[in-house]
């Protein structure tokens, strides 16, 4: 079995987590990471990992125009509004995968 650093794991399965809640069409690979996760004392991190959880949402809502391939709904404005959004909620992500890490 392969096992990912914690930074990753934890990210992974957060997406993993949230894909699932949204299209229910990814059980094995959530449950794959779930099965990874066993070996990490998530207590220890609950809070940074629903905070994560948070992050994922509020990018998933962000994009989910964009995915769709409906950006030509979207004013150019909005677009960049979006883009610097999505880019200060990946900087906090990534300090809280490294929160997490540390603890």
């Amino acid at each position: 079995m392969t096992f990912f650093p914690i930074i990753e794991l934890v990210d992974r399965l957060a997406i993993a987590q949230l894909k699932y809640e949204k299209t229910q069409a990814n059980l094995e690979e959530l449950t794959w990471y779930q099965t990874q996760a066993k070996s990490v004392d998530m207590d220890k991190i609950i809070v940074e990992f629903d905070q994560l959880i948070d992050i994922h949402k509020q990018i998933w809502e962000l994009e989910k125009e964009l995915k769709a391939g409906l950006e030509q709904a979207l004013s150019l404005e909005e677009i960049g509004r979006r883009a610097i959004e999505i880019r200060n909620f990946n900087h906090r992500r990534i300090q809280l995968k490294n929160l997490m890490a540390e603890k």
